[in-house]
Parts: structure tokens; C-alpha cells; sequence
């Protein structure tokens, strides 16, 4: 290949990128700008260009410039820095309630009774005790800086007058506790039109955190490295608002805890939009949990092999986030609902032709139990 074709495939992928983040709302989402290079722990806050932490809690930075805080190799475990360089690292869960958390302000001023989407990667550090299941959001109209190191409750943010909140929890059916692969954390909240800044972490004691013990004799924390954070206005078909499912259009039962392609969920190339014949196949699926409250769905997003691991990696996510939330639209529970995108790693056909390449442009799921 030669050196102008290389440079035009460079211009056409770093394209593609900005515009797919070109309306994230977060600064420095990969934490890729920093002020200095980590040295040392508890940098996160001195480091990091435009993110700060709200609390006295040590949250770290992780960079492959630092020999002593570098990646894929840190005092935690292993964890390649997939999305850039760098990443934090925070507990999330440790003992005496201590807590770590992230902050930064947003470009913009949220619009009131706007829909907005909010997402991260998240993976359990190796050597963690535990694993959680919820994550924190919290939106706030004023920067916090609180002289705690333990969690970040609500009696601490209501004793600061004239700060004004909106805090969400983004749960899962399993707990987080994947510590090899980056695993997307992802919801959708209206705003209140006050929100300025975003924190992220656990805003629960230990005694109300949802956790489970990996290891015997556990004493210490759950450890989570977290990269590429985005919050981006989301579109809501306007027909979805007051839709009814069609009886009609269950017309098939699901085996149970077996993979499933949806028939229609296919995508062009580096897209992720539904198409009119995606949404009536979504539309059967949610007819058939609708009728089956006892069941849940995980839902699993795939591209073909074009493009780096980061960039098929991020679009895997987008397709299967946007068939997840248009069941969300559609009337179905959040906690029934669960959602990760593989990338290119799982193929079902040949990535040499334009066929295969479209089947392994999909969407698939499993249908299970709830706990």
C-alpha cells in the first residue's frame, strides 16, 4: 500500500471517529490529555486535563508514558488501555465505606426534557475481592469538592445549598466482574436542565452495595479501571411515546439461554442506525417478554473486521445500545435488560466478501430466567 493511500485510509478512520463523537458532551473522554505524567498514586486529580475528583478519595491514572502507573501493567493488574493511552482506576467498593470517584463539567448546560445517553467502559481489576453491580451517575449544577473520603451520600450533597442534582443508577442482571475485556455501562435519563457536571462511582455504604465475593477470605475492595466516557443527546422517535405492541406479532417462542440473530437487525457499514425492518423484528422480541414478565434479555453487538479493535469496538456498542433502548422505548423494564458489544471478535462468516462481512454486521441475543 502506498504512503498517500495510507494516509487517506488514516483521514477517512480519524473522520469517521470525530464525527461519531462530535456531539459527546464530555471533555478529555478518554482521559488521553494530561497535565503531567502519572508518577505516582492518587494522581487522577492533578493529572488529568479537565476531570477532577469530588472527594478526598485517591482515585489513580494510568498512562503507557509512566513506568510506575503505566498500563497494560499496574500495581492492580492487566489491563490494555484499548481506547487511547491512559484510564483511571477506582474503588468503588472497600472497607470502611471509603469511595473514589470521577468528575468533570460538561461542554454544555443540559435542555430540560431532553433525552440524554450516558456510557463508559468499566473492567474489574484482577486483584479485587469483589465485584458490584450498580454504577453511580450523578449530574450536578455546581462543581463538588467535599472533605470526605467515604461515599458520596445524599446527606452530603443536600447540605450544600443551592446545588441542584439528578442521579441515576446503572444496574445490570449480572455483576461487573470481567476482568480481561471492557465492558460497556450505558443508560438513558431525561434531563432537568440543570446538569454541569458529571461524577461517576458508588453513592452507597457498604451495607446498601450489591456486591459479590470472588475470592475466600475477601478483606479488600472492588477495583474497576474505567475509560471513554460519552453523553450524547438521544433521539426518540416521537411515534414511540404512546405506541402499543401488536398481539399480532408474536409469532414465535424462544428457547431459553441459547443465542438468537435477529432475522432483521443488520447493518451497513459503519452504521447503526435501525432500519423500519429491524424495528418490526425488535418489536416481536418485546411482544414476547411483554407477555413473559419472568424473563430477561442480554443483547450483543458485533461488526465485521474492518476498522481497528477501538473503532469496532465503540460501533458494536452503538448497534446493540440502540436496539436495547428501543425496547426501553417500547415499554420494557430496564432491570430485564442488559447489553455489551463484542467488536469484530466473534465472527459467523467469512470477513472476505461483502456477504459475510454483513452477517457479521449483527445483533444477537439471549433470552433467560430472572434471578
Amino acid at each position: 500500500m502506498d504512503v498517500k493511500c495510507t494516509y487517506s485510509l488514516l483521514f477517512t478512520f480519524f473522520w469517521c471517529i470525530t464525527t461519531l463523537l462530535s456531539q459527546n458532551l464530555i471533555q478529555n473522554p478518554s482521559f488521553e490529555q494530561y497535565d503531567e505524567c502519572p508518577a505516582r498514586l492518587g494522581n487522577f486529580e492533578t493529572d488529568v486535563t479537565h476531570w477532577s475528583t469530588p472527594t478526598k478519595g485517591s482515585t489513580d491514572y494510568f498512562n503507557d508514558c509512566s513506568t510506575i502507573m503505566g498500563t497494560p501493567e499496574n500495581f492492580n493488574g492487566t489491563q490494555p488501555s484499548d481506547f487511547g493511552k491512559g484510564y483511571a482506576g477506582l474503588y468503588l467498593y472497600a472497607p470502611d465505606d471509603y469511595r473514589e470517584y470521577i468528575q468533570v463539567p460538561l461542554t454544555q448546560t443540559l435542555e430540560k426534557g431532553k433525552t440524554y445517553q450516558v456510557s463508559f467502559y468499566v473492567s474489574l481489576a484482577e486483584r479485587s475481592d469483589f465485584a458490584i453491580k450498580d454504577f453511580g451517575v450523578l449530574f450536578s449544577k455546581d462543581k463538588m469538592v467535599l472533605n470526605i473520603k467515604k461515599e458520596l451520600s445524599k446527606m452530603h450533597m443536600y447540605k450544600i445549598v443551592g446545588n441542584a442534582y439528578n442521579f441515576m443508577e446503572i444496574g445490570t442482571t449480572n455483576f461487573y466482574r470481567d476482568t480481561r475485556d471492557w465492558v460497556a455501562v450505558s443508560t438513558r435519563f431525561v434531563a432537568k436542565g440543570t446538569e454541569n457536571y458529571l461524577i461517576i462511582g458508588n453513592f452507597k455504604n457498604n451495607a446498601g452495595t450489591r456486591k459479590f465475593k470472588i475470592k475466600k477470605g475477601a478483606k479488600q475492595g472492588a477495583y474497576y479501571y474505567l475509560d471513554m466516557v460519552t453523553l450524547n443527546l438521544a433521539q426518540i422517535p416521537g411515534s414511540l411515546l404512546n405506541s402499543s405492541p401488536d398481539p399480532d406479532l408474536v409469532t414465535e417462542n424462544y428457547e431459553l439461554d441459547k443465542t438468537h440473530i435477529f432475522k432483521s437487525v443488520l447493518f451497513n457499514f459503519d452504521e447503526f442506525k435501525l432500519l423500519d425492518s429491524a424495528k418490526t423484528d425488535i418489536q416481536k422480541i418485546y411482544n414476547y417478554l411483554d407477555a413473559n414478565k419472568s424473563l430477561k434479555i442480554t443483547v450483543d453487538g458485533h461488526t465485521d473486521n474492518i476498522g481497528t479493535n477501538f473503532y469496532n469496538q465503540y460501533l458494536s456498542v452503538r448497534r446493540c445500545s440502540a436496539v436495547a433502548q428501543y425496547l426501553i422505548e417500547l415499554g420494557l423494564s430496564e432491570d430485564r435488560i442488559s447489553w455489551e458489544g463484542h467488536g469484530g471478535s466473534a465472527p459467523i462468516a467469512s470477513n472476505d466478501t461483502e456477504e459475510g462481512r454483513q452477517k457479521n454486521r449483527r445483533v444477537a441475543f439471549i433470552i433467560s430466567k430472572k434471578e
